[in-house]
């Protein structure tokens, strides 16, 4: 098992901490400050994950440009007081950003007792089979 430092278990909490905030926000009907908070926290929580300096370098790989450009302008959307659209364009972001990521997440998920018989339905099964085996084609 690998050792985690201090920071990182603190890293992990806060970028929890940001999810949370960020759901709570599109619940309650995209409240500007919680989704402001929980996009702070999340970014945070990231680099204090990762590092300062992992953290900038995934963001500004050539190949990942036009998501961080979408994902970070969304933040700065939402900052600026228009919620609905800023979430839009941070969700379009954070596919293009991650989707290299979900093949891995979704055969993570299969083994997952009760999810991975949900994933297993017949109408869902085609759409994470589809996002499974071709990331590329999704966006």
């Amino acid at each position: 098992m690998l050792p985690i430092s201090d920071y990182q278990k603190i890293g992990i909490g806060v970028t929890g901490f940001g999810m949370l905030f960020l759901f709570l926000g599109m619940m309650l009907f995209f409240d500007r400050g919680l989704l402001a908070i929980g996009n702070i926290l999340f970014i945070s929580g990231l680099a204090l994950v990762i590092g300062l300096e992992r953290t900038f370098r995934f963001f500004f790989q050539k190949t990942k440009l036009k998501g961080s450009g979408f994902f970070l302008g969304g933040i700065l959307v939402v900052l600026l007081g228009w919620p609905v659209i800023g979430m839009v364009v941070e969700i379009y972001g954070f596919i293009l950003l991650f989707k290299g990521f979900f093949p891995v997440v979704i055969n993570f998920l299969r083994r997952v007792p009760v999810i991975g018989n949900i994933l297993m339905l017949p109408g869902i099964s085609a759409i994470v089979n589809y996002v499974a085996n071709d990331p590329n084609s999704m966006v």
